[in-house]
């Protein structure tokens, strides 16, 4: 995997001219012709003036400092902001779902995918232009059998490109540390004890010895028991509000933290391989999991681990993950695998018992002020109060999915952006800016780059669906789909490959 990452390029700098060329097609959408014509006119002067010194700065920035900053210099706070969520899909078997035996099942399948890691086993990320050859065996086999100094070009050859997997690194035992300005992130490469949150209080054990073998299945269960039995009320103070404060708040406390002697289960916390969350909650609905996925009620989560594995107390499980370290990728392929593991080789089944003797886990205790203490209540009063105005709703829309949009060789993105601009359009009566994030992890080190769906094909055919019903055939109707389609096909590949 990493001599394959190793011959990737950088994201390159796009010319001046192509990023003006870029933002004129999508503001042509969105203005009457004098308006455009009058941004053409202030585009073009800017192209060929101040343009041209702030693109010199430009490429002089990016050979001097990495693009990563950005992420660590934002000092809103990362719940609600910034930390997305992953839910999992319930074990097919309905007796698996119960909370600890998917909680054993899930960690085991995670560290199993931590070794693979490790160890350099994990097949390279790659993208394919043309999806049918990530199906094909002789292909797959044929880039296994490449010398690793040559796969890159194998795989270029076929129009298929391995992806950048550095952000694999900050997946396990990683942590954002909050400092004034800008945060860091931290990594240990040595620590093998799971962070347990309970009602707002921490556990730690050890699930990998030195030679990173697996605690046996029975006695991470008999833990995850002994966690659930003793943590059975609130914590008197839910420290972990802190971690949902605006940055430089939650600084200055965490150093008020330090000072008063609990840098060592800060550290406990900061290096453990992930966060686990045992939630006292049943959500109902997809509404109820939505909420409890991203936010909870703030007192059972640490939102600046790398990632926390979440499972409730009806077995309903998902992953809530800093932002600041990596993108959907490195965590979409952990979660898709880390599933399908626990699914298929469960380490525990319904009727298996937990070890009856074990080691007691670790109960991280915090020596607090009043000072301490009053930012707790702050914050939480802060985080109540965002809590309550988010609202969430959800639909399912079930006449067709991406099976169907594929097979009329369609892009399944492009319909739903389709879809997404003729709700908007009918909703406001008029076409509106949109963004869409498109991974740059065919580059060294990338990350995301802008889609502008917003486009000329999208304003025609939308008011064709809309303002223009029935005037075309379905022939021309379904010509005017196939346009969208292929050009949002087009500018993903343009912002996918730089």
């Amino acid at each position: 995997m990493q001599e394959i990452c190793s011959q990737i390029s950088r994201l390159p700098i796009p010319k001046l001219e192509d990023t003006i060329n870029r933002y004129l097609a999508a503001q042509k959408p969105l203005l009457n012709d004098d308006q455009y014509r009058h941004t053409e006119k202030l585009a073009r002067e800017f192209e060929n003036g101040m343009g041209m010194v702030l693109h010199r700065d430009l490429l002089e920035h990016d050979r001097n400092r990495p693009w990563y900053d950005m992420y660590l210099s934002a000092r809103d706070p990362v719940v609600f902001n910034y930390n997305p969520f992953i839910a999992l899909n319930p074990d097919p078997k309905p007796e698996y779902n119960c909370q600890v035996v998917r909680a054993t099942n899930l960690v085991v399948s995670s560290l199993k995918f931590l070794n693979s890691l490790k160890n350099d086993f994990l097949r390279p990320d790659i993208y394919y232009v043309n999806p049918k050859w990530g199906q094909n065996k002789i292909f797959r086999h044929f880039l296994r059998i490449l010398p690793p100094s040559v796969s890159w070009y194998g795989a270029y050859m076929m129009n298929a490109y391995p992806l950048d997997m550095s952000q694999y690194r900050s997946l396990f035992n990683s942590t954002r540390i909050p400092n004034l300005n800008k945060d860091t992130l931290f990594t240990s490469e040595f620590a093998r004890h799971l962070l347990v949150m309970r009602n707002g209080h921490f556990y730690v054990f050890e699930v990998l010895d030195p030679f990173g073998n697996i605690l046996h299945p029975s006695e991470i269960q008999a833990h995850l028991t002994q966690i659930i039995y003793d943590a059975d009320r609130l914590s008197a103070f839910e420290l972990s509000y802190l971690t949902t404060e605006d940055r430089n708040t939650w600084a200055a406390v965490r150093q008020l933290l330090v000072q008063k002697g609990n840098e060592e289960n800060l550290k406990k916390i900061d290096s453990a391989v992930f966060c686990l969350c045992l939630d006292d909650v049943s959500p109902q609905d997809e509404t109820e999991l939505s909420h409890c996925m991203l936010h909870g009620y703030g007192f059972n989560r640490w939102f600046d681990k790398s990632f926390s594995l979440i499972i409730t107390s009806n077995g309903t499980a998902g992953v809530n993950f800093e932002h600041s370290w990596g993108d959907g990728v490195a965590v979409l392929r952990f979660v898709n695998e880390v599933y399908r593991d626990s699914t298929e080789h469960p380490a525990v089944l319904p009727s298996s018992s937990p070890a009856l003797f074990v080691t007691s886990c670790d109960k991280l205790e915090f020596k607090l002020t009043h000072a301490i203490t009053s930012a707790i209540s702050a914050a939480r009063m802060k985080f109540e109060e965002k809590r309550k105005k988010l609202v969430f709703r959800t639909f399912r829309y079930n006449k067709f999915g991406k099976q169907f949009v594929v097979s009329q060789k369609m892009s399944p993105d492009a319909v739903f952006q389709l879809a997404c601009q003729m709700s908007a359009y009918r909703q406001y009566g008029k076409f509106v800016p949109s963004y869409e994030a498109c991974s740059t992890a065919a580059f060294k080190h990338g990350r995301t780059e802008t889609i502008r769906p917003t486009s000329v094909y999208t304003k025609k055919c939308a008011n064709a669906l809309i303002d223009e019903r029935g005037k075309y055939s379905i022939e021309e109707m379904r010509n005017m789909i196939d346009e969208c389609s292929k050009y949002h096909r087009r500018l993903q590949l343009e912002a996918t490959l730089g």
